[in-house]
């Protein structure tokens, strides 16, 4: 009532009081304006005394419909009886695993992947809810690279939408993962962050036993140690892959005319040699603004078989014109994604006061010890008990690092002009008359049909499914439609993402 009487006794010194006793209109009219505007905030706080907030307005019809079309997800509600939405944020989230048992880290129904098992601890953690779980792309999900099976990473990137509510979001997670699946850290990013979209480059290495740049005329064992001759020629070789070249013989079922077969190539490096476990080791780093699937393989794998004295070194220019070239692609064990690069998001964003970097320097030595425990030594000892990298070279001969022909008769043409040396003439003549039969060569699908081995050991085989579980998991979900996976373990290469710089068949 007390604001009715103010505004009452203004009313009545308007009325009693002469047009000629006002001051000028700055300071008289002024203040009284200012009077009558308390006074009615005056009222209207009172007629709300009781109340625990302001009555809310009518909605209009298209609001009742859209709140009747787009209803919020129960489990977004539940909190202590209120009806209350949880306030979500983007953040980019750390990772770092081994690939050993997986088939790669992109989803695939059916099969053993990292992602499935990342969304399953989010899950467990109270991070999403089980449509998010089962489609990822409702709270933004993205990877900033695909690893291939067996594929390893040290830094790998995914931006999601959390909620801000959890105050350890990395030990929620982690409680939930096996150890070979870590969260290293989790940062705000802006909202509309998307890992993959703003990777400037990636950086990839591969750990590998020295004897398989051994030279085919020396004894190609564990008691092999590399000469400062074959390093210096392997530094030599690798340096030509720099720049911006057409990589469409590095990876499968890509044309010599696509533009996306074109790929820049940034860095390369060769480490010095080191022992561990009575082998000696190199790790090669490339970085690269992206790259295909089975490219850096294919790259590793054709300087090795320079090196041994298989080809020459204008195989590698040879493959970047338009025929097809036969290259070898090497094991997958020594592959590991060392980080995804951020530097105009960093330059952009950086330092503007409200975001942090994306450089993650923070927690580097926990990466290191990470990559110690369950990366490298899981390549040394895999590599010992199982001889992939010894067992692979003796397939080099198989290739013709030359334009690929299969004449009239079917019988494929082994051409030696690429040979260096008498002994590997010899062995690509031993091939010839031990492969007969082979008839592989030619292949489209060459880099699949080499690397499909058995899918079987990264299957998972749940108990029982119901009808609806066992339609998904046969890949009748968004995730795996989004993603153009087929139910063999393989991705599809047919198109290419619309929109999105980044490739549909990447390995990246």
């Amino acid at each position: 009532m007390s604001g009715v009487y103010h505004f009452s006794r203004i009313v009545h010194h308007f009325v009693s009081t002469p047009f000629c006793k006002f001051r000028p209109f700055s300071t008289n009219l002024v203040s009284c304006f200012h009077i009558t505007r308390m006074a009615l905030e005056a009222t209207t706080n009172t007629q709300n005394m009781g109340l625990k907030r302001p009555a809310d307005s009518e909605m209009t019809e298209s609001e009742v419909k859209k709140i009747h079309l787009n209803p919020v997800p129960q489990a977004e509600l539940e909190t202590g009886g209120d009806t209350v939405r949880r306030k979500r944020r983007k953040y980019a989230i750390l990772l770092s695993y081994s690939g050993k048992g997986y088939l790669g880290m992109q989803r695939n129904p059916g099969y053993r992947t990292i992602e499935d098992d990342l969304l399953n601890a989010m899950l467990h953690a109270d991070l999403v809810t089980e449509e998010g779980c089962t489609c990822p792309q409702l709270f933004n999900f993205q990877r900033a690279a695909r690893t291939d099976k067996g594929v390893s990473a040290a830094r790998q990137v995914v931006s999601i939408k959390l909620p801000e509510d959890v105050p350890d979001m990395v030990t929620e997670i982690n409680k939930h993962l096996n150890s070979q699946i870590r969260v290293m850290a989790i940062k705000r990013t802006t909202k509309s962050f998307n890992c993959k979209a703003w990777c400037d480059s990636r950086t990839y290495s591969y750990m590998c036993p020295t004897f398989a740049f051994s030279p085919v005329e020396n004894l190609t064992n564990a008691d092999y140690r590399i000469s400062p001759e074959v390093l210096e020629e392997l530094r030599s070789n690798l340096k030509i892959y720099k720049g911006t070249h057409n990589f469409h013989n590095f990876t499968a079922r890509k044309k010599a005319s696509d533009a996306s077969a074109n790929r820049y190539i940034m860095e390369v490096e060769c480490s010095d040699p080191f022992e561990r476990e009575g082998l000696e080791w190199l790790v090669i780093k490339i970085k690269g603004q992206s790259f295909m699937l089975h490219q850096i393989r294919k790259m590793i794998g054709l300087v090795m078989a320079i090196c041994r004295g298989l080809a020459s070194k204008d195989v590698i220019t040879k493959a970047w014109m338009k025929e097809r070239v036969d290259l070898p692609i090497a094991p997958g064990l020594g592959l590991v994604l060392e980080e995804p690069h951020y530097d105009k998001y960093n330059k952009k964003y950086g330092s503007d006061g409200i975001h942090v970097p994306l450089d993650w320097s923070e927690v580097s030595e926990k990466i290191q010890e990470f990559r110690e425990k369950f990366i490298d030594s899981t390549i040394v000892a895999t590599e010992i008990e199982e001889q992939s990298m010894l067992k692979w070279l003796a397939t080099l001969p198989f290739h013709t690092y030359d334009v690929r022909e299969v004449p009239a008769d079917g019988e494929p043409v082994q051409h030696m002009s690429g040979v260096r040396s008498a002994i590997g003439r010899a062995s690509v003549k031993l091939t010839n008359h031990r492969a007969a039969d082979y008839d592989g060569r030619g292949s489209e699908d060459e880099a699949e049909d080499e690397d499909e081995g058995d899918l079987d050991q990264y299957r998972v085989k749940p108990a029982s499914l119901p009808a609806e579980a066992e339609e998904a998991s046969n890949g009748q979900d968004c995730n795996s439609a989004e993603n153009g996976l087929s139910n063999n373990g393989t991705e599809n290469h047919e198109e290419e993402e619309k929109g999105d710089g980044s490739k549909k068949n990447e390995e990246v």
